[in-house]
């Protein structure tokens, strides 16, 4: 299959990569304690590559990143991808007992703006402020069009069952969009069991038309990630996070097979457009079903015009 021949969605990329992001709030950012531990430990090999001190550790993610949303546009239509997935990327230092990152509604709605359509937005879900957040979801699918939440349950102590997250189900139930929540461990230094993709369960059956998406392919516990999509109607999932070259076999093999060619969603995290679409298409999956995982499964689910 060719680069371009299908034009693909990323269903989690990050506002950084529309190059949003100052330097003095990068460094806010990798001055917690999470971020300092994650340079020294998953991105330790990235750095030395790079030749990058560990107190300019935040230019491991921002060298991937474009500097305007017009040069990450011109990637877009370079490679083949028609949209991106842009949310507040609500992310919580336990350390620091504040947001390590968040980007307000109004942010993201003007990357939106200046996309022309290429950006789909996605709000955030603070569950230390329930009701604050709930108003700001509302407020950015009802006035700005947004599609869908994403939600990092783990920087918050709280795994996908926990109480203080059910005010968020409601509500996207409410407002008949899709909730995206990492599932698995993290690159920072943050409670992996709470990260099991099995918390979902319970979550699935308490809201069985509420539309789930687990993201970061659930590692280690793929097992688990795929039990969940293949088990529940509304459970999808999405394989961001990971460069496509090192998914597990069973990943792959369930991209590929009848459940999974219709429930996992591309994604980048924000590790290159260029490198993970190509990437992505060199795997050993049949064509039609990487059609399916690049595009048609985000345009059926998140309810797309194409």
């Amino acid at each position: 299959m060719e680069l371009k021949e299908v034009q693909a969605i990323d269903t989690m990329c990050r506002p950084g990569y529309a190059g949003i992001i100052t330097e003095k709030e990068w460094k806010e950012t990798w001055s917690t304690y999470e971020s300092e531990a994650a340079v020294k430990g998953t991105f330790g090999g990235v750095l030395k590559r790079l030749g990058v001190a560990p107190e300019d550790g935040w230019k491991v993610i921002a060298s991937s990143y474009k500097p305007s949303v017009e040069e990450m546009i011109a990637e877009m239509d370079e490679i083949g991808v028609e949209k991106v997935f842009m949310d507040q990327q609500m992310i919580w230092s336990r350390h620091e007992h504040r947001l390590a990152t968040g980007f307000t509604v109004e942010r993201i709605a003007r990357i939106m703006k200046k996309a022309k359509g290429r950006v789909i937005g996605g709000a955030g879900y603070n569950p230390f402020r329930i009701e604050e957040s709930l108003k700001d979801i509302e407020r950015a699918v009802k006035k700005y069009g947004f599609k869908y939440v994403w939600f990092h349950p783990t920087s918050f102590g709280c795994a996908p069952n926990d109480r203080k997250c059910y005010p968020l189900y409601a509500k996207c139930l409410e407002l008949g969009i899709p909730v995206s929540l990492q599932v698995g461990h993290s690159a920072e230094p943050l409670p992996s069991e709470i990260g099991r993709p099995m918390y979902a369960d319970e979550v699935a059956m308490d809201f069985p038309n509420l539309v789930m998406v687990l993201t970061h392919t659930g590692w280690p516990w793929i097992d688990e990630w795929i039990s969940m999509i293949w088990r529940h109607p509304n459970v999808y999932g999405n394989i961001g996070a990971y460069f496509p070259s090192g998914l597990h076999k069973a990943t792959v093999d369930f991209m590929d097979g009848a459940i999974g060619r219709t429930k996992v969603f591309w994604a980048t995290n924000g590790f290159g457009l260029t490198r993970c679409k190509k990437e992505f298409l060199d795997l050993p999956i049949r064509d039609e079903n990487k059609t399916r995982i690049l595009r048609e499964n985000a345009i059926r689910v998140f309810k797309l015009e194409s």
